[in-house]
């Protein structure tokens, strides 16, 4: 058996990307020869990538894009099963080429972007490669005659907000958003059955204090404010100064907010939970 030296490892691991051990024992199997290393290496990649389409991929990143002129803008959600692959810079690299390309090509919905010429092939490159399971999740396109501010916090939370107004506040406003995830714009946008749903606990509630009927009307309508106000931007507590609300900086600025949207990484997918104990003895066996 020819010898399979550190610097041959090495060398196989920084042309496939592909762990120490997979690496060496393909230089096994090939007898030392590196290209043949290689050619094994995909061709078990492919069973690889197989076998991760079925596994869950709640960690990942969002690809940001905004125009130069702030017109238009467009966020992805890249799925991946761990957070160190997360951080893979050629993960990072589609992750953005896939928010320009929603933002520029306008995809009806996620399988028409995964069809478009070379994503589907970078997808597969990459899965090979990393031997993780990675998934375009979802995406959000914006477009205005206004202007689009963007904010991504920490590669997990991304924002595209719609304003009128100076730079700054866009920025205030994108930065906001990824704090409070507001579920509304406005009271006017919350829909009449989660109002009155509210109402109805409120009062239930209310009445279990034995207070007088007037009494009980107010503290109804002073909790649906106090509940309105938390799921709605302009309601909340602005995160810079939490004395006014979004509106009141809004209002003192001259700006004006007409829309946003925002992405979370995993947000409602269910993780497994794994036995990291059991993993390790697994392996150890």
């Amino acid at each position: 058996m020819a010898e399979i030296s550190a610097n041959l490892v090495k060398e196989l691991r920084e042309m496939t990307g592909l762990g120490m051990m997979e690496c060496k024992k393909a230089l096994a199997e090939a007898a030392g020869d590196l290209s043949r290393a290689e050619e094994l290496l995909r061709i078990k990649g492919g069973a690889k990538a197989g076998k991760a389409v079925g596994r869950i991929a709640a960690e990942g990143v969002i690809g940001a894009y905004l125009s130069p002129d702030t017109k238009l803008g467009a966020l992805v959600e890249l799925n991946c099963e761990t957070d160190f692959v997360a951080k893979n810079e050629d993960f990072l690299a589609f992750a953005q080429s896939l928010a320009e390309l929603v933002a520029t090509g306008n995809s009806a919905d996620v399988p028409a972007l995964a069809a478009l010429e070379g994503v589907a092939a970078r997808r597969q490159g990459l899965v090979q490669k990393i031997g993780e399971n990675i998934s375009i999740r979802r995406f959000a396109r914006m477009q205005t005659e206004a202007r689009l501010a963007q904010y991504v916090h920490s590669g997990r939370i991304g924002v595209l907000v719609e304003y009128d107004g100076a730079d700054e506040v866009g920025k205030d406003l994108a930065m906001h958003i990824s704090f409070a995830r507001p579920a509304y714009l406005s009271k006017s946008e919350v829909p009449a059955e989660i109002v009155s749903r509210e109402r109805e606990i409120l009062s239930a509630r209310a009445r279990e204090s034995g207070k007088p009927a007037e009494i009980v009307a107010k503290m109804v309508d002073g909790g649906l404010n106090k509940f309105l106000g938390e799921i709605t931007l302009l309601g909340q507590p602005f995160v810079k100064d939490d004395k006014q609300s979004v509106e009141k900086m809004l209002a003192a600025k001259k700006a004006k907010a007409l829309g946003y949207r925002f992405l979370v990484v995993g947000e409602g997918i269910e993780k497994k939970k794994s036995d990291f104990a059991a993993e390790v003895a697994a392996i150890a066996r």
